[in-house]
């Protein structure tokens, strides 16, 4: 009698135990099981995203979501001026004419070798300097980015997934800057000699090389040789004349014939970078050299008479748009007009 009373007691404590169980299980099944994760550090691994003004392509990292439970949506809010708070300039968000190659189609400079292959690959397209991808946050900048005003900005973003959504206030910022000279060109020889009639060739000093940008339409490059004063010689008239067989300006010029002013070389250029590659004539890889002579009787020369200057010189243009590419010779004084040579 007394084990029947002790199972009896055993068999009700134990449906009490199944009791309690079904209890929760019941409740559990009747709360919302929260679905996902949505990290409150997500970030750029670089808080600050620098725009270059002009660039082809300037693209962010992704977001790091820190775990968060992907997909996501992501949205770019309130861009802002980072000192005043004032809302962006309205140049961010305007469409400009970009020249961008038409889908599936890249430049091959192998073949793509006139203006009319080359617009055959080309169109324009209206496009705003700055792109949001809502997909992986990342923001890119396109050559319309050169419209932009230079300055520091700051947006807030939201987040979203199936966790719900979340606001960041003050994410990141974009500072928009100019190419640094490194990402515009790149100057590889500079050299300069004094040469007689008889081909005696005494070194001279390395003449001063700049490149300033003068505007970002076109892709055009303004040559000018100058002496000590900045006083162009004239190649109109004959005072820069090529040197032999070696390459010069015309050697690189691809798509469209040098312009010959009274103070300048131009070319446009069509498709950075320029040069587009290193010139080989099958026995001498010149690089990028350009060779130019300035005859004797349109230039004194230091420590010289009578002498013609050969100013030698390789540069590489990055970026589209109008350059001015100036050499200038420093123990060099231009004749205006020329004067009889005396000696060749």
């Amino acid at each position: 009698m007394m084990i029947y009373s002790y199972c009896k007691m055993k068999v009700k404590t134990l449906f009490k135990f199944l009791a309690i169980i079904a209890v929760i299980a019941f409740s559990l099944s009747c709360s919302k099981i929260e679905q996902g994760f949505l990290s409150d550090t997500i970030r750029y691994r670089d808080n600050v995203i620098f725009a270059k003004r002009g660039m082809t392509l300037t693209l962010s990292d992704r977001i790091n979501a820190d775990g968060s439970t992907p997909p996501f949506t992501f949205k770019m809010l309130n861009l802002r001026h980072k000192a005043t708070g004032e809302p962006a300039p309205s140049e961010f968000f305007t469409e400009y004419d970009v020249e961008v190659f038409k889908d599936g189609m890249t430049f091959n400079a192998a073949t793509d070798t006139t203006v009319e292959l080359l617009n055959a690959k080309r169109e324009l397209k209206q496009v705003t300097p700055m792109e949001f991808n809502e997909v992986s946050g990342q923001i890119s900048f396109n050559r319309a980015s050169a419209n932009l005003p230079l300055g520091e900005y700051i947006f807030d973003l939201e987040a979203s997934n199936r966790w719900g959504t979340k606001f960041y206030e003050s994410f990141a910022e974009i500072h928009v800057v100019d190419p640094t000279n490194d990402e515009l060109y790149e100057v590889t020889t500079l050299q300069n000699n004094a040469s007689t009639s008889a081909e005696v060739f005494t070194g001279l000093s390395a003449p001063r090389f700049s490149v300033t940008k003068i505007s970002n339409d076109g892709a055009r490059v303004i040559l000018k040789i100058v002496d000590r004063n900045g006083d162009a010689f004239n190649p109109a008239e004959g005072e820069i004349i090529k040197r032999g067989d070696r390459p010069m300006f015309e050697t690189y010029a691809k798509f469209n014939e040098v312009i010959v002013t009274d103070t300048a070389l131009i070319c446009d250029f069509e498709v950075a970078p320029f040069p587009l590659a290193a010139y080989n004539d099958g026995v001498t890889d010149w690089g990028w050299l350009h060779y130019y002579r300035i005859p004797s009787q349109y230039v004194i020369i230091e420590g010289q008479p009578n002498s013609a200057a050969n100013p030698a010189f390789s540069y590489q243009i990055k970026m589209e748009g109008t350059y001015v590419v100036e050499v200038k010779m420093m123990e060099t004084t231009r004749i205006a007009g020329g004067a009889p040579p005396m000696d060749n």
